[in-house]
């Protein structure tokens, strides 16, 4: 194993400069494709989990006034900042002398306007560099693969140069050029793995982003329906 691993080493450093350079490239999208890896789960795993608490402790808070409160503590949760911004706006139209039902409508619109500006400002915020694992991951084979093209052209034209064609003249170009495929692939399968993993946990997010809107609505109106009788 250990020999091999020095075997790959000794052939990525005799390689050409254009092999070399794929292969830097290639070394470049991994080690940034690793860290966005790292730091999205981090993120968009506290903010579902964050996200399923909040909404266990509003479904069980009395008041939103609590809820709020709570949601304070758990701002990691996206969930939790469309509420505290929606309840900031109800707030406002609460503390307003009138109340007649035009006054009611129009707030209720801008209640509905808010919730969607913040669902969609979450949803901007959660897809962040998840866009640069598909770029790495549909990009990265190609290049590799145009590495893999130049060493074996490069071997081709050895050939001739030398006007021998054996196994020892041709494989260590070869060998060269294969490692660049090798990189891309080691680059491309982690990242695509990664981009859908990451597409449908903000999947779920945004179906419980959409469902609490949609629900707290019905419990805004409900209350100034209730309010009026």
């Amino acid at each position: 194993m250990t020999g091999n691993f020095y075997n790959a080493l000794y052939l990525i450093v005799g390689a050409s400069f254009v092999v070399k350079m794929v292969m830097f490239v290639l070394l470049a999208f991994s080690v940034t494709s690793w860290a966005i890896i790292v730091i999205k789960y981090i993120y968009i795993r506290k903010a579902y989990n964050q996200s399923l608490y909040f909404l266990d402790f509003f479904w069980s808070s009395k008041t939103l006034s609590g809820a709020f409160s709570k949601a304070q503590g758990t701002f990691s949760s996206p969930v939790s900042r469309i509420f505290m911004i929606s309840y900031q706006e109800l707030i406002k139209w609460e503390r307003r002398s009138s109340k007649s039902q035009t006054n009611i409508n129009s707030s209720l619109n801008n209640i509905k306007r808010t919730l969607r500006r913040s669902i969609n400002i979450e949803i901007t915020r959660l897809n962040q560099l998840i866009s640069f694992l598909a770029t790495a991951g549909n990009s990265s084979p190609f290049i590799g693969l145009f590495g893999t093209v130049w060493g074996i052209m490069e071997s081709f034209h050895g050939i001739g140069e030398s006007g021998s064609s054996s196994l020892a003249v041709v494989a260590p170009g070869i060998s060269e050029a294969l490692i660049a495929t090798a990189m891309g692939l080691f680059v491309a399968i982690p990242a695509v793995i990664a981009y859908n993993y990451f597409v449908q946990k903000i999947k779920v997010i945004d179906a419980e982003m959409q469902g609490f809107a949609a629900d707290f609505l019905n419990i805004i109106e409900a209350d100034i329906f209730k309010s009026k009788d």
